[in-house]
């Protein structure tokens, strides 16, 4: 949408102070920019690690599978997952607190030795896995505030700051163009009555 202005002094100020606004946002949107492209990459490589973690943590698993055929799963459930609230760049972003399990009674005579153990590595894969859940939603909301800024980094840089120095340009032209005339006349109308007073 073309940039519409009227050729006066109040339309020229006004378009200044827009220039200016976004002139001294530009940096501030670049600098999140950048720094929400580095949280997401950084996000990324640790959910990587994460996905390599959980594989070499079900490897152990898989090896171990004779012993988990006697291994009740129904002991053990999540009870509660505790979340905060940080800000990542001006981001909210949804973060793990504490993950909560309850372990129903059993027999330690009627059950194996190993179930305690089992536990815990149940425990560990499934606090991998919701960790990966949040970082994963923590990646998309940061990749999709990233997408917003770079626009309007490039509404600002390539669109709005251009279109409002050419209309300054423009504007400010007129006016020049409007004194000389003013001036010009002046000057025939000056000279057209010396003229007269001199006859």
């Amino acid at each position: 949408m073309a940039l519409s202005f009227q050729y006066n002094k109040t339309s020229l100020q006004y378009l200044q102070k827009q220039m200016s606004t976004r002139l001294r946002a530009l940096p501030v949107l670049k600098n999140k920019e950048s720094a929400l492209r580095m949280e997401v990459k950084n996000t990324r490589n640790n959910i990587l690690a994460m996905e390599n973690h959980i594989f070499g943590q079900k490897k152990i698993v898989e090896q171990l599978s004779g012993l988990w055929q006697d291994f009740d799963m129904s002991l053990i459930t999540i009870e509660n997952v505790t979340t905060e609230t940080v800000m990542i760049a001006g981001v909210r972003i949804p973060k793990l607190g504490e993950i909560h399990y309850q372990i129903k009674k059993f027999s330690l005579f009627s059950k194996p030795h190993w179930f305690g153990d089992g536990f815990q590595i149940l425990k560990k894969l499934s606090d991998l896995a919701i960790e990966k859940e949040f970082a994963i939603r923590k990646m998309l909301l940061l990749d999709k505030a990233r997408k917003k800024t770079t626009q309007k980094v490039n509404l600002y840089e390539k669109n709005q700051i251009p279109e409002y120095d050419q209309a300054i340009k423009k504007i400010k032209r007129f006016m020049e163009d409007e004194e000389n005339l003013a001036k010009s006349s002046q000057k025939i109308l000056k000279n057209k009555l010396q003229k007269i007073n001199d006859a």
